[in-house]
């Protein structure tokens, strides 16, 4: 069976996707999913075997330029790779206007979540087939459900499954904490302030902590926090398998909002998530993963009033539990 998956980003919901390939994969064993996805996401679906071809879009460059999309022949070659085959079915994952779009022109009979559940309710005038799945759960649990109800199959009560399948490196000394800081939007960031206070409750305990960086905002902050804590490693700009391979093998792990801490959590390493005006009962990090801490802000927005020494001691709770 060939099927074609649209869900093209955000990094988190990428990751939240891999458990119900999992889920198809044990019902059928022939299934192959190819994967429509944003071109800075590339990697993450290789890393599940079921997927069988990856096809990158770029929506968030394009827009920024159409004129040169439409000359450079970027998005016709898109187009040629998206039609290319014909699916036994297509499964838009994303729900949004712009998934539904691409869902639509590929080949094959399309599912999407009807107009009370998908998150822009017009999208689903574009799916042949709609599928109502309640909002107010786990975004892992909506896309398990998701898939037993396209494919057909029963829902299986078992903790999600990533399948990820990668080959990491082992470390001998993994005496290092891993920092997520990084965001894409400044109401989910937790104050710089903040991050050197906890380096250097890690430093008390001899943890060298690693941070990574994507831009050069991200870059001046590391290098603030490196230049104030002498336990810090900036590690240098990476691709995600790299990035996985450290998270992968750290003693523990405190994170923002952030895409790469929900890779720390299908990693179930021990955790402690920030979050500010998300919310955690439906898209925390802590939900799956038995080692892990979600903090919520007392403020509805900024992650600011949330104090340094119960993020740290919840994270050396949970390192001890794990050890």
């Amino acid at each position: 069976m060939n099927v074609l998956l649209v869900k093209t980003s955000s990094m988190g919901d990428i990751i939240h996707t891999l458990p119900a390939l999992t889920d198809a994969g044990k019902i059928f064993p022939d299934i192959k999913f190819d994967w429509v996805v944003e071109e800075n996401f590339v990697e993450i679906p290789g890393w599940n075997s079921l997927v069988n071809q990856i096809i990158p879009i770029a929506l968030r460059r394009w827009r920024k330029s159409i004129l040169t999309t439409l000359r450079n022949n970027e998005w016709r070659l898109f187009y040629k790779a998206l039609t290319a085959k014909q699916y036994d079915l297509i499964i838009d994952a994303q729900s949004l206007i712009k998934s539904a779009v691409i869902t639509k022109l590929a080949r094959g009979e399309c599912y999407g979540l009807d107009k009370n559940s998908a998150r822009e309710s017009l999208a689903s005038l574009l799916y042949k087939h709609k599928v109502f799945i309640p909002k107010e759960q786990p975004a892992i649990a909506r896309i398990r459900q998701l898939f037993s109800k396209v494919l057909k199959y029963d829902l299986p009560n078992t903790e999600p499954d990533y399948g990820i399948n990668l080959s990491l490196n082992s470390t001998v000394d993994n005496s290092y904490l891993v920092f997520l800081h990084g965001t894409t939007s400044n109401d989910k960031c937790w104050a710089e302030s903040n991050w050197i206070a906890l380096a250097k409750f890690a430093a008390q305990k001899n943890y060298l902590v690693q941070l990574a960086w994507s831009n050069d905002s991200e870059y001046k902050r590391v290098c603030n926090i490196a230049g104030k804590c002498d336990n810090v490693k900036i590690l240098p700009k990476s691709n995600l398998t790299v990035l996985a391979n450290v998270i992968k093998n750290a003693k523990g792990v405190v994170a923002v909002d952030t895409g790469l801490g929900h890779l720390a959590a299908a990693f179930k390493k021990p955790m402690v998530s920030l979050y500010g005006p998300s919310d955690p009962k439906l898209v925390g990090t802590g939900i799956y993963n038995p080692f892990g801490t979600d903090l919520k802000s007392e403020q509805k927005i900024l992650l600011y009033n949330i104090p340094v020494l119960p993020v740290w001691k919840a994270l050396q709770k949970q390192i001890e539990r794990y050890t």
